[in-house]
């Protein structure tokens, strides 16, 4: 298959299990919105080395928001969901109950688990928090210098999925760049999952396992250029530079639509040759999503 002369690999991408909890965080404007998102969601590109995977869903507009404000939804994944309630708490406690006029509310209100977060959370009140009902529900309202930070009683969490993937390749590392961030760009526009690397990019396309037994991964070798001289480079000689686009999210239908929607807008990019994706014979996980039925 070609999409505007970018060949699409017959191949799949090999993802796994995560659970994942999704939050909005609301404040007076989108700048501080944003400024809480990006503090709650640092550290967290992989669970090889990270405490938390975690990213910027996306904005939204006042209109679409509880409390008439500009918002941002975020997700937050872990493996296990005591670890998954544990970051919560961190994350929210340090980084968004810290943010001027931040409030939060539950992204997954209707999911079987919730995590009673704002009510932990309400003891920093020192006894003068307050249990409040906001929009028909129980929310905790704690005071602080500035005012009052809200936060819903409970965050709902699901069975996610993590490492949907897709590499762009590209004549030149401009090209295979430009081509990453369009991507990235288009998917962010999506509710549903998050691209959680620097950007939502990955310079470090990884494979699982390494010569060295103390790691579980490293570097993948068969895709980069400089190792070509020796034979353990498999890319083709046109290629010059390659980047991953991993995604994780709260169905497989929405990282399916993210995956559908970056390759479209990456394949637009002048310089791009291939797009493929990265599988580890079942090593990493159950999960395949098939390029080519994606596309289609």
């Amino acid at each position: 298959m070609e999409i505007k002369g970018v060949q699409i690999d017959d191949t799949f991408a090999e993802a796994f299990p995560i659970k994942v909890a999704r939050v909005l965080i609301t404040a007076i404007d989108e700048r501080w919105a944003l400024a809480a998102a990006r503090e709650a969601t640092g550290f967290g590109t992989s669970v090889i080395g990270c405490p938390a995977e975690a990213g910027i869903e996306c904005a939204v507009p006042a209109s679409e928001t509880p409390d008439g404000r500009p918002g941002v939804y975020i997700q937050i994944c872990n493996m296990g969901y005591k670890n998954l309630e544990t970051s919560l708490l961190f994350r929210i406690g340090q980084c968004v109950l810290t943010a001027p006029t931040t409030a939060v509310f539950n992204g997954l209100p209707g999911a079987e688990k919730q995590f009673d977060t704002g009510k932990k959370l309400k003891f920093f009140g020192d006894g003068y928090e307050k249990q409040i009902d906001y929009l028909g529900k129980k929310f905790w309202k704690i005071p602080l210098m500035s005012g009052d930070f809200v936060i819903d009683e409970t965050i709902g969490a699901v069975d996610g999925i993590a490492g949907g993937n897709f590499y762009i390749l590209g004549d030149n590392q401009a090209a295979a760049l430009t081509a990453a961030e369009v991507a990235v760009d288009e998917i962010g526009r999506l509710k549903g999952t998050i691209t959680p690397f620097p950007g939502g990019i990955v310079a470090s396309g990884s494979k699982v396992g390494s010569k060295y037994k103390f790691l579980k991964a490293s570097t993948n070798t068969a895709y980069c250029p400089s190792l070509r001289e020796d034979g353990t480079c498999a890319l083709p000689l046109e290629v010059k530079a390659g980047y991953e686009i991993v995604i994780n999210g709260v169905s497989r239908e929405a990282i399916e639509e993210s995956m559908r929607a970056g390759i479209r807008a990456a394949c637009t990019v002048p310089g791009v040759l291939k797009i493929t994706a990265a599988n580890f014979g079942g090593k990493l996980g159950p999960h395949q999503f098939k390029l080519l039925e994606i596309m289609k």
